[in-house]
């Protein structure tokens, strides 16, 4: 009786090995991908908030605390708005001549992604006071 000795692996069983290969490097692509994705826009956020800490902490000092709306750019990617208004706070029992100082409310709003209506934005808000020039 001849006895039938295979070595080695099938070629179905080779086809299911690489099928199984070819799924999982599938998905460790797609979570790598997505982890990558994730990470950039973290930056992203990460560097609009410091450009607008930045612009916040500029006015007043070395921009001029005067109303006005004031816009720029940043590497042609973050584009920023600065908007200083009057903000009125003036109790019934308080004269407002006798007031010396002023508060104006600054907004800070940087927006960057392509440029459509669904950019990305961060605003900071805070109130900032100046003295009255007597």
């Amino acid at each position: 009786m001849p006895q039938n000795k295979q070595q080695g692996f099938s070629l179905l069983e080779i086809l299911i090995a690489f099928s199984i290969l070819a799924l999982s490097l599938g998905i460790l692509l797609k979570i790598f991908s997505a982890g990558v994705n994730t990470a950039i826009i973290a930056e992203n956020y990460t560097t609009a908030v410091q450009l607008s800490e930045s612009l916040m902490a500029k006015t007043g000092i070395e921009t001029p605390l005067q109303i006005g709306l004031y816009e720029g750019s940043e590497n042609n990617i973050y584009h920023w708005q600065i908007e200083i208004s009057p903000f009125i706070f003036n109790p019934e029992n308080i004269d407002a001549t006798l007031q010396k100082a002023e508060l104006f409310k600054v907004k800070v709003t940087v927006n960057w992604d392509n440029g459509n209506a669904n950019d990305r934005q961060i605003e900071l808000i805070k109130l900032k006071l100046i003295n009255k020039p007597l």
